[in-house]
């Protein structure tokens, strides 16, 4: 039976990397969490690792498959108290031949999926009792800069974060808090298949940390590292040097591979 005072969260993108994470860390600080994800295995061996966590298997891009989600949540917990949307995917564009429906396919996970989560998720945290429930949509700080190849992922945030500032605005007389977390590299299985620098690498475990300890201040946004905010501020500063810099090596990209 859940307690009546236990905060209940939901994660999405759960199974690995800092949704892993973040779901681990919310666990262990007492927290209800029902964790999200395609690799139902993956969930479940997350969930052996403390008993708050709920693991259930969700394919954000699938409307359809809510309804049956929305069943399993209800069962767990009636409500929402803070859902934190971290599910996404990243593809490159490799030029001169690009593979253009990319662009589509990376746009179905982060951004229309991401646009499914919430409709799902808004009736949930509607009916939590908490002063002011959360939404929390993690994003990229690639959005602050162009990269080489970074088309359908920076335009995918890009029009996430849009969409999450105007969210923000509806909701706010409802008294539901939108944030939205930039995160810069963190080392996660996808991110190390990467065959570029990636400056102020960090660990998932510490990314997440921050994170948690940040969302507790419900700021609109939160990028991190700030060293990388500083050096991609460097494209507006100097759009013709930041030009020069990123495409003195073609594969170059932009930031974080979000996890499934």
């Amino acid at each position: 039976m859940l307690a009546t005072t236990q905060k209940v969260v939901w994660v999405t993108g759960a199974s690995s990397g800092l949704g892993r994470s973040i779901a681990l860390q919310l666990a262990n600080s007492g927290a209800l969490v029902i964790a999200s994800a395609r690799n139902l295995q993956a969930l479940q061996e997350l969930a052996a690792e403390n008993a708050n966590i709920r693991p259930l298997a969700c394919d954000i891009t699938d409307a359809d498959a809510f309804a049956s989600l929305g069943e399993r949540i209800v069962a767990i917990s009636p409500h929402i108290d803070q859902a934190i949307l971290n599910a996404g995917n990243c593809e490159y564009l490799d030029f001169p031949n690009p593979d253009w429906n990319a662009v589509r396919r990376v746009m179905e996970v982060n951004f229309f999926g991401s646009v499914n989560c919430v409709e799902f998720v808004l009736p949930l945290l509607r009916a939590s009792s908490a002063a002011r429930p959360h939404l929390v949509v993690v994003a990229s700080q690639v959005t602050a800069a162009p990269f080489p190849r970074a088309e359908a992922y920076g335009a995918s945030k890009a029009a996430l974060q849009y969409f999450c500032d105007s969210l923000r605005l509806d909701l706010a007389p409802e008294k539901i808090d939108v944030s939205v977390v930039n995160p810069g590299f963190v080392d996660t299985p996808l991110t190390r298949k990467n065959d570029f620098e990636m400056p102020f690498l960090m660990e998932a475990d510490e990314a997440a940390q921050r994170i948690v300890a940040r969302l507790q201040s419900r700021p609109r946004h939160y990028s991190f590292p700030k060293r990388l905010s500083l050096l991609l501020g460097l494209s507006k500063l100097a759009p013709s040097l930041w030009q020069k810099i990123v495409t003195t090596d073609k594969k170059t990209p932009a930031s974080q591979q979000p996890e499934n």
